[in-house]
């Protein structure tokens, strides 16, 4: 699945430039992979762009982020609007909309807490997997809520928050 070079990319509540999105090498996601991220479609329609289930998938972002305990400055307000931004600013019709939570820079080992949370927003994909239509099929097997799985902690960490 080839992924289309856009102009902009919304990195730490910034748009910026698709070459200027960098991430160092010793970011905390890196080497432990602590990110969260969503896959969204966006949709052409006879009135425009249509994200699917915006909200819904913000608010998915946002929760597990939490479970995670990545604090971020956004509501889920602010990621609605920047995910319609970022695909008028790349004038995309119909695109998939990834928007990643992860851990950068920080201090060296397991620990997260004190590695930044960072939000990067690429949108687009190639026009052949565009192409295609979905097709649901039904699942045999029960997934594992995320409320199931809290992040894995060292012994010296201090207990995660508690979910509601």
């Amino acid at each position: 699945m080839p992924i289309n070079k856009t102009e902009k990319i919304w990195h730490n509540g910034k748009f910026i430039d698709w070459d200027d999105a960098t991430l160092h090498v010793l970011s905390h996601v890196v080497s432990y992979g602590s990110a969260v991220f969503e896959g969204i479609r966006c949709y052409e329609t006879k009135q425009g762009p249509a994200i699917f289930r915006l909200r819904e998938h913000m608010q998915r972002l946002i929760n597990s982020a939490k479970i995670y305990r990545m604090e971020l400055p956004y509501s889920v307000d602010d990621f609605c609007n920047t995910a319609t931004e970022v695909v008028r600013l790349n004038k995309l019709n119909a695109c998939y909309v990834k928007p990643i939570v992860l851990r950068g820079y920080g201090e060296v080992g397991v620990n997260p807490l004190s590695s930044r949370s960072t939000s990067t927003w690429p949108a687009g994909l190639g026009a052949r997997t565009l192409a295609r239509k979905p097709s649901p099929k039904a699942s045999t097997s029960a997934s594992v809520p995320g409320r199931v799985s809290p992040p894995t902690l060292c012994r010296r960490c201090p207990k995660p928050p508690p979910t509601t």
